[in-house]
């Protein structure tokens, strides 16, 4: 029977790949929050692409879709949801927001982890919000011929309860103790979760959600201002590896979480590189244009105008369609496609 107790994480020795990237991510932690008390204007932007990202991107995931206008539309609060997709996406919006606002008076317990499964079916048909399974579930995998194999057998739904209040309960004792570093403790928590699988649907979701509640908690908010959840479904292959190497053996306490630890660290390193690249773009006291270049210049291949606007978050779209027009029109980026196809590359 499994059992958890996470203080035995204190006990493992750890490789020099997982401790140096500890130590990458401690030191770009540390840089951002010296960015953060600056609190230039540019961060407001970065949290409000973030937020459309996060969403957009979590929901994508388990194949809940809808138009990029109308995810910005619904992130935005310009409209009501149209179809089942959307008021799931709305859901999804609203315990994003309420993490973003609240993290510091979030305890990690069954009781609000519910709730917070609650909010996310709350524009849902679904009656299953806020409610731990009560149908054995099934993580099944997709062969090439069209078949399908169950990939891993979650716990019953009888045993749900008590195990996410163990997980919950070792894990605040866990960080209590302060003997182990949270970035161990996360993916750790966040595969058990996943193993248990304790609601009907939506734990995949929920998962990314309580990722990105439990890395705020322990001062990692770079989430805030560029989207873990986008950086995950670009990698979702890597992703369901790494969940897959850990959770074998999971029923029998003999699970390897190392898998799991270092796809999660370097996907948050990834998002604090990424945080410092937009950040030299946006506090570069240049025009306009020279901001739009600096941008193009740190992409290589070919670029979208959504590509520009998530790393230049002070400039306008039109500001920005501008831009590329006057470079486009002197030669020094050519324009490829029509339409939503469009893309652009420098010209050598």
């Amino acid at each position: 029977m499994r059992t958890f107790d996470y203080t035995k994480l204190a006990e493992m020795q750890w490789d020099s790949e997982t401790l140096g990237l500890i130590a990458q991510i401690h030191e770009y932690k540390g840089r951002q929050e010296l960015y953060l008390k600056r609190k230039p204007v540019e961060l407001d932007r970065l949290v409000e692409i973030a937020k459309i990202q996060s969403t957009e991107s979590s929901n994508k995931i388990e194949g809940i879709v809808t138009t990029n206008a109308r995810i910005k539309q619904l992130c935005l609060e310009k409209t009501t949801p149209r179809t089942r997709d959307e008021k799931e996406i709305l859901g999804y919006r609203d315990v994003l927001n309420t993490i973003h606002e609240n993290f510091e008076y979030i305890p990690i317990r069954a009781s609000y982890i519910l709730q917070l499964h609650r909010d996310l079916y709350s524009y849902s048909e679904k009656a299953i919000g806020g409610r731990f399974k009560n149908t054995q579930n099934y993580i099944s995998e997709q062969r090439e011929d069209g078949s399908s194999f169950v990939r891993f057998t979650p716990l019953a739904p009888f045993e749900t309860p008590e195990a996410v209040d163990s997980i919950c309960e070792s894990y605040n004792r866990a960080i209590d103790s302060s003997a182990i570093d949270p970035l161990l403790l996360i993916p750790v928590f966040i595969t058990d979760f996943l193993c248990i699988h304790p609601f009907n649907d939506g734990n995949g979701r929920m998962s990314r959600l309580l990722t990105t509640l439990l890395l705020y908690k322990s001062g990692y908010v770079v989430g805030k201002y560029i989207s873990i959840e986008s950086k995950i479904e670009k990698n979702k292959s890597l992703y369901y590896d790494a969940l897959q190497d850990s959770s074998i053996g999971w029923h029998e306490n003999n699970n390897d979480p190392i898998p799991f630890i270092k796809y999660l660290l370097g996907i948050v390193l990834s998002a604090y590189r990424e945080f410092e690249k937009r950040i030299d773009i946006v506090s570069e006291k240049k025009s306009n244009t020279e901001i739009v270049k600096i941008a193009i210049g740190q992409i290589i291949g070919k670029f979208t105008k959504r590509d520009l606007m998530e790393l230049c978050p002070t400039l306008s779209k039109a500001t920005i369609e501008n831009i590329l027009k006057q470079l486009t029109e002197s030669g020094e980026i050519e324009r490829h496609e029509k339409g939503r196809n469009t893309f652009y590359t420098v010209k050598n």
